[in-house]
């Protein structure tokens, strides 16, 4: 899809971006439209806007929200301090999979690595979703740990 364009997100975003997630039945993170949350996501929008180590991004169609993802920057000591790309929050919107969407915005992420000189990209995926398992692979990225998380709230 040539019309497709990857930008950082905008605090207009939030509505589109919070439906997005909402609508994700595999994720299991409490993702609401309701209202009374909005400022929790306005909160969190600000915080990652205003971090040098945080992006989050839109995939976007003819005006519309189509897709996301989020970038962090990790320094470690672990391979003489390089530094590491982490992926997260991909989403694309469920009317819009297999339109090759997903894999625009992967490659916008790894030629962002690219450009800050990261050692690797990193993503974690959640264990039900073998569909985007096999787009992760088919994209290059190889089966290489397990993931551990513990739920504090």
């Amino acid at each position: 899809m040539a019309d497709i364009v990857v930008r950082r997100a905008r605090q207009a975003d939030l509505p589109e971006l919070i439906a997005l997630f909402a609508a994700d039945d595999v994720g299991g993170h409490g993702d609401t439209t309701d209202e009374a949350a909005f400022d929790d996501y306005l909160r969190a929008f600000n915080i990652i806007d205003a971090s040098q180590n945080e992006q989050l991004f839109v995939a976007e169609l003819e005006g519309e929200v189509v897709g996301t993802f989020q970038i962090l920057f990790n320094r470690t000591l672990t391979g003489r301090g390089s530094l590491s790309m982490i992926l997260e929050a991909v989403q694309t919107r469920g009317d819009m999979r297999g339109k090759g969407i997903g894999a625009q915005m992967i490659g916008h992420a790894i030629e962002e690595a690219r450009r800050r000189d990261c050692r690797q990209v990193a993503l974690t995926s959640n264990m039900a979703r073998a569909d985007a398992h096999r787009f992760y692979e088919r994209l290059g990225f190889a089966k290489s740990h397990f993931g551990f998380k513990m739920k504090l709230k």
